[in-house]
């Protein structure tokens, strides 16, 4: 009898609303509605035969555990920030598409929040306390220091660094020096010693790269005993458009360089066209190297060192996953770079062994 009255009331619970409650299942089964919460999820003090009829009642009833009660008791959003810089940029959307399918597979969403330019910035930062519906806090690509960080910590969870560091959370990035002296070493070890810089200049403070991949410029010339000629050094806006700029300064000099360091790709990438446009050939007439492994990097033949992108976001997203298990991410992850060989790069012409007569 007792059955029937419940499929009876099963089926009029599903007729009346497409909206099962937990109470309704609590009421079926003949249990509180926190008894039942923890049975459907699977809590170790409930009787396996209580456990057995609340699922079972469940089931009749084709009720699905809303996510966001489940996550509230549990004491979890199923939500994590991440703080960006720039969307468009390359890299910063590489990053994104691997911590996002890193997250995904658990079961967590991204609240995107952008910080493009220092106003922003402070705006964000100054709300940032009062937005306690996040599990973890991910920051991309910006240096973060003194007040920036006090705000960060005021939230109380989770703090992991893609493409930089924050002082005393778990980091994911590349060592922009080591970098910077790949590209360097390799002109120089082409024989290239007149060599210019095209230094990237961000005033939105995205990382400390730009200064660690300068300091390797200067290290590496000093090295191989060339002093830096500091007008062969431009200081450009990040992007193409800088890189282009920059290439037309060090051209305008009374002895232009031989080869070019340039920050990123897509300021050699501009590089590139300025010194065509100016009727140079690459690398006939002067070489050119960046860091990133852009996708048009492979298109142009542009000699490059790779720092894998999308590979920072899905360690980074591994670390999420581990801090909010509870798990000690470790100090931080340091990934590989790459110097890739390709046609934007030869000794200078001085240099350049002649094919055998025979």
């Amino acid at each position: 009898m007792w059955k029937g009255f419940r499929r009876t009331y099963a089926v009029a619970v599903r007729s009346a609303s497409t909206s099962v409650t937990l109470a309704d299942v609590a009421r079926l089964a003949g249990v509180s509605s926190a008894t039942a919460s923890r049975a459907l999820s699977d809590h170790p003090h409930v009787a396996a035969a209580t456990r057995a009829r609340v699922l079972r009642v469940a089931d009749e009833l084709a009720y699905v555990v809303s996510p966001d009660a489940s996550r509230l008791a549990a004491g979890s959003t199923g939500r994590v920030a991440v703080v960006v810089p720039h969307l468009s940029r390359w890299f910063f959307g590489a990053v994104l598409e691997g911590l996002e399918a890193a997250l995904r597979e658990a079961g967590i969403d991204l609240l995107l929040y952008r910080v493009g330019d220092a106003t922003q910035r402070r705006a964000f930062f100054d709300r940032l306390p009062v937005r306690r519906k996040v599990d973890a806090i991910v920051v991309v690509g910006l240096a973060v220091e003194g007040w920036e960080r006090e705000r960060l910590e005021l939230m109380g969870v989770d703090i992991v660094a893609a493409g930089g560091q924050v002082a005393g959370h778990p980091f994911v990035r590349i060592d922009d020096h080591g970098a910077g002296r790949q590209a360097v070493d390799h002109l120089i070890h082409l024989g290239h010693r007149r060599i210019g810089m095209i230094a990237a200049v961000d005033p939105d403070r995205c990382g400390r790269g730009p200064e660690a991949r300068s300091a390797a410029y200067r290290d590496a010339l000093a090295d191989a005993g060339v002093e830096v000629d500091e007008e062969l050094v431009a200081a450009v806006d990040p992007g193409g458009a800088g890189g282009a700029r920059g290439m037309a300064r060090l051209l305008g000099l009374r002895e232009p360089p031989t080869a070019v360091f340039a920050h990123s790709d897509e300021a050699a990438l501009g590089a590139v066209r300025t010194l065509r446009r100016a009727g140079l050939r690459v690398p006939d007439d002067a070489s050119v190297v960046g860091i990133d492994d852009h996708p048009l990097a492979d298109l142009a033949d542009l000699t490059t060192v790779g720092r894998p992108a999308r590979e920072q976001g899905v360690a980074a997203g591994a670390m999420v996953r581990a801090v909010l298990r509870g798990e000690e991410a470790g100090p931080g992850i340091t990934l590989p770079t790459q110097l890739v060989l390709r046609g934007s790069t030869a000794p200078p012409r001085g240099r350049r062994r002649r094919p055998r007569s025979d």
